[in-house]
C-alpha cells in the first residue's frame, strides 16, 4: 500500500487498485512520524485490523528545528537534538543545521547521515 494522507486521527493508504484503507494513527505508534506522501508501506491485517507496519528502511526528512552547532567544539560524536518535519525528534551531529535533509533509519529511529541535495 502507499500512504496517501492523514485525515483527523486516521491515516489513509491506497493499494494498487486505488482502494483506500483507513487506519487509526495510534495503531502505527511513532512510525507514523516517518510517513511521507506516496511512501510504500506493508501493512499486516488480522481480523480486519492493522497490527503491523513495515516501512522502507530509510526515510529522508528535512530538519525543521535545531540549535546551531557550537564552533570550535572538536569532540567526536557530539550530538544535539533536532526535530524533523512530521515532529519526530532525533539526535544529530553538530554540523547539521535547520533546513538540512537527513536520512533516518526507520527500524531504529536513528540518524544515518546528512543528504546533499543538488
Amino acid at each position: 500500500m502507499h500512504f496517501s494522507y492523514a485525515e483527523g486521527d486516521d491515516l489513509i493508504f491506497m493499494d494498487e487498485n486505488y482502494n483506500q484503507v483507513s487506519v487509526p494513527a495510534a495503531a502505527m505508534g511513532e512510525k507514523r512520524l516517518f510517513l511521507k506522501e506516496d511512501m510504500p508501506v506493508e501493512i499486516l491485517f488480522h481480523n480486519g485490523r492493522a497490527i503491523d507496519f513495515v516501512l522502507p528502511f530509510f526515510v529522508e526528512k528535512v530538519v525543521a528545528h535545531t540549535d546551531p552547532g557550537v564552533r570550535g567544539d572538536t569532540a567526536t560524536n557530539v550530538l544535539k537534538p533536532a526535530t524533523v518535519e512530521g515532529g519526530y525528534q532525533i539526535q544529530v551531529p553538530l554540523f547539521v543545521n535547520q533546513g538540512d535533509t537527513v536520512r533516518i533509519d526507520t527500524r531504529t529511529g536513528e540518524y544515518v547521515d546528512r543528504v546533499s541535495k543538488k
